[in-house]
């Protein structure tokens, strides 16, 4: 007796990954059926998929009820000798991160390479972006990866011919060219997208900034508490 709410989900989640793929599901058990008013058995519950835009319209799912940073999707691909990449990314007013990762469609619920790729690549370029364009100064603390991620959705996912997964469950993705090949991705697209749309850009560093400054005041409280506890004692 299968969910078909959970069916649902990953089915939607499949039409994403797969741009233009056109996916249909319908539940044809009776006592499954939705119920009319008059208490008669209704339609069968029924759902129908198709993501022109892939992970983009993925990412705008994610941040349907959440207010954007910045208007755009970024939205960028890669190929090489038996590796691909999908990458697209939105910042949102929120404080919470909603990075998922996926490996030849398999959702890599406990990361793995492409993700420490990922991770590494957008602090780094964020950061150098960030004080070439004096939005960061020099003498300032670099922004951490939390600072950068907060409010970000993400999804990548990557095509490998020969996929190694790691991991209790088989969801941790252990290809090592799975990191240095989204990096480069990462840095080359990202950068260009940051050169072309500075405006935009600068929302976005705007909002890790403001994530340092939560962490470094919310820091100095804990620590002013603790003092002040250590002198009452």
């Amino acid at each position: 007796d299968w969910d078909y709410e959970t069916l649902s989900r990953r089915l939607q989640e499949m039409a994403f990954l797969n741009r233009d793929l056109a996916i249909n599901l319908t539940d044809e058990r009776p006592d499954h059926a939705t119920t009319a008013e008059d208490g008669d058995p209704g339609e069968p519950r029924a759902v129908h998929y198709r993501y022109a835009g892939g992970i983009a319209d993925f990412v705008r799912y994610l941040n349907a009820t959440k207010e954007p940073v910045h208007a755009t999707v970024i939205d960028f691909g890669e190929e090489g000798d038996g590796i691909s990449a999908e990458i697209a990314m939105q910042w949102n007013a929120s404080y919470a991160e909603s990075v998922h990762t996926f490996a030849n469609t398999i959702n890599t619920a406990e990361g793995g390479t492409h993700e420490e790729g990922f991770r590494s690549a957008l602090t780094s370029i964020v950061n150098r972006y960030a004080k070439e364009q004096k939005l960061l100064r020099e003498k300032d603390d670099n922004l951490t990866g939390e600072d950068v991620r907060e409010g970000l959705a993400a999804i990548i996912h990557v095509k490998l011919a020969n996929p190694q997964f790691e991991g209790q469950t088989k969801t941790k993705l252990g290809n090592t060219e799975a990191k240095s090949f989204v990096q480069k991705a990462v840095n080359d697209h990202l950068r260009d997208w940051f050169d072309r749309n500075p405006g935009e850009a600068k929302d976005i560093i705007t909002k890790a900034t403001q994530a340092a400054r939560a962490r470094i005041a919310a820091r100095q409280a804990r620590d002013l508490t603790r003092r002040k506890g250590l002198l009452e004692s």
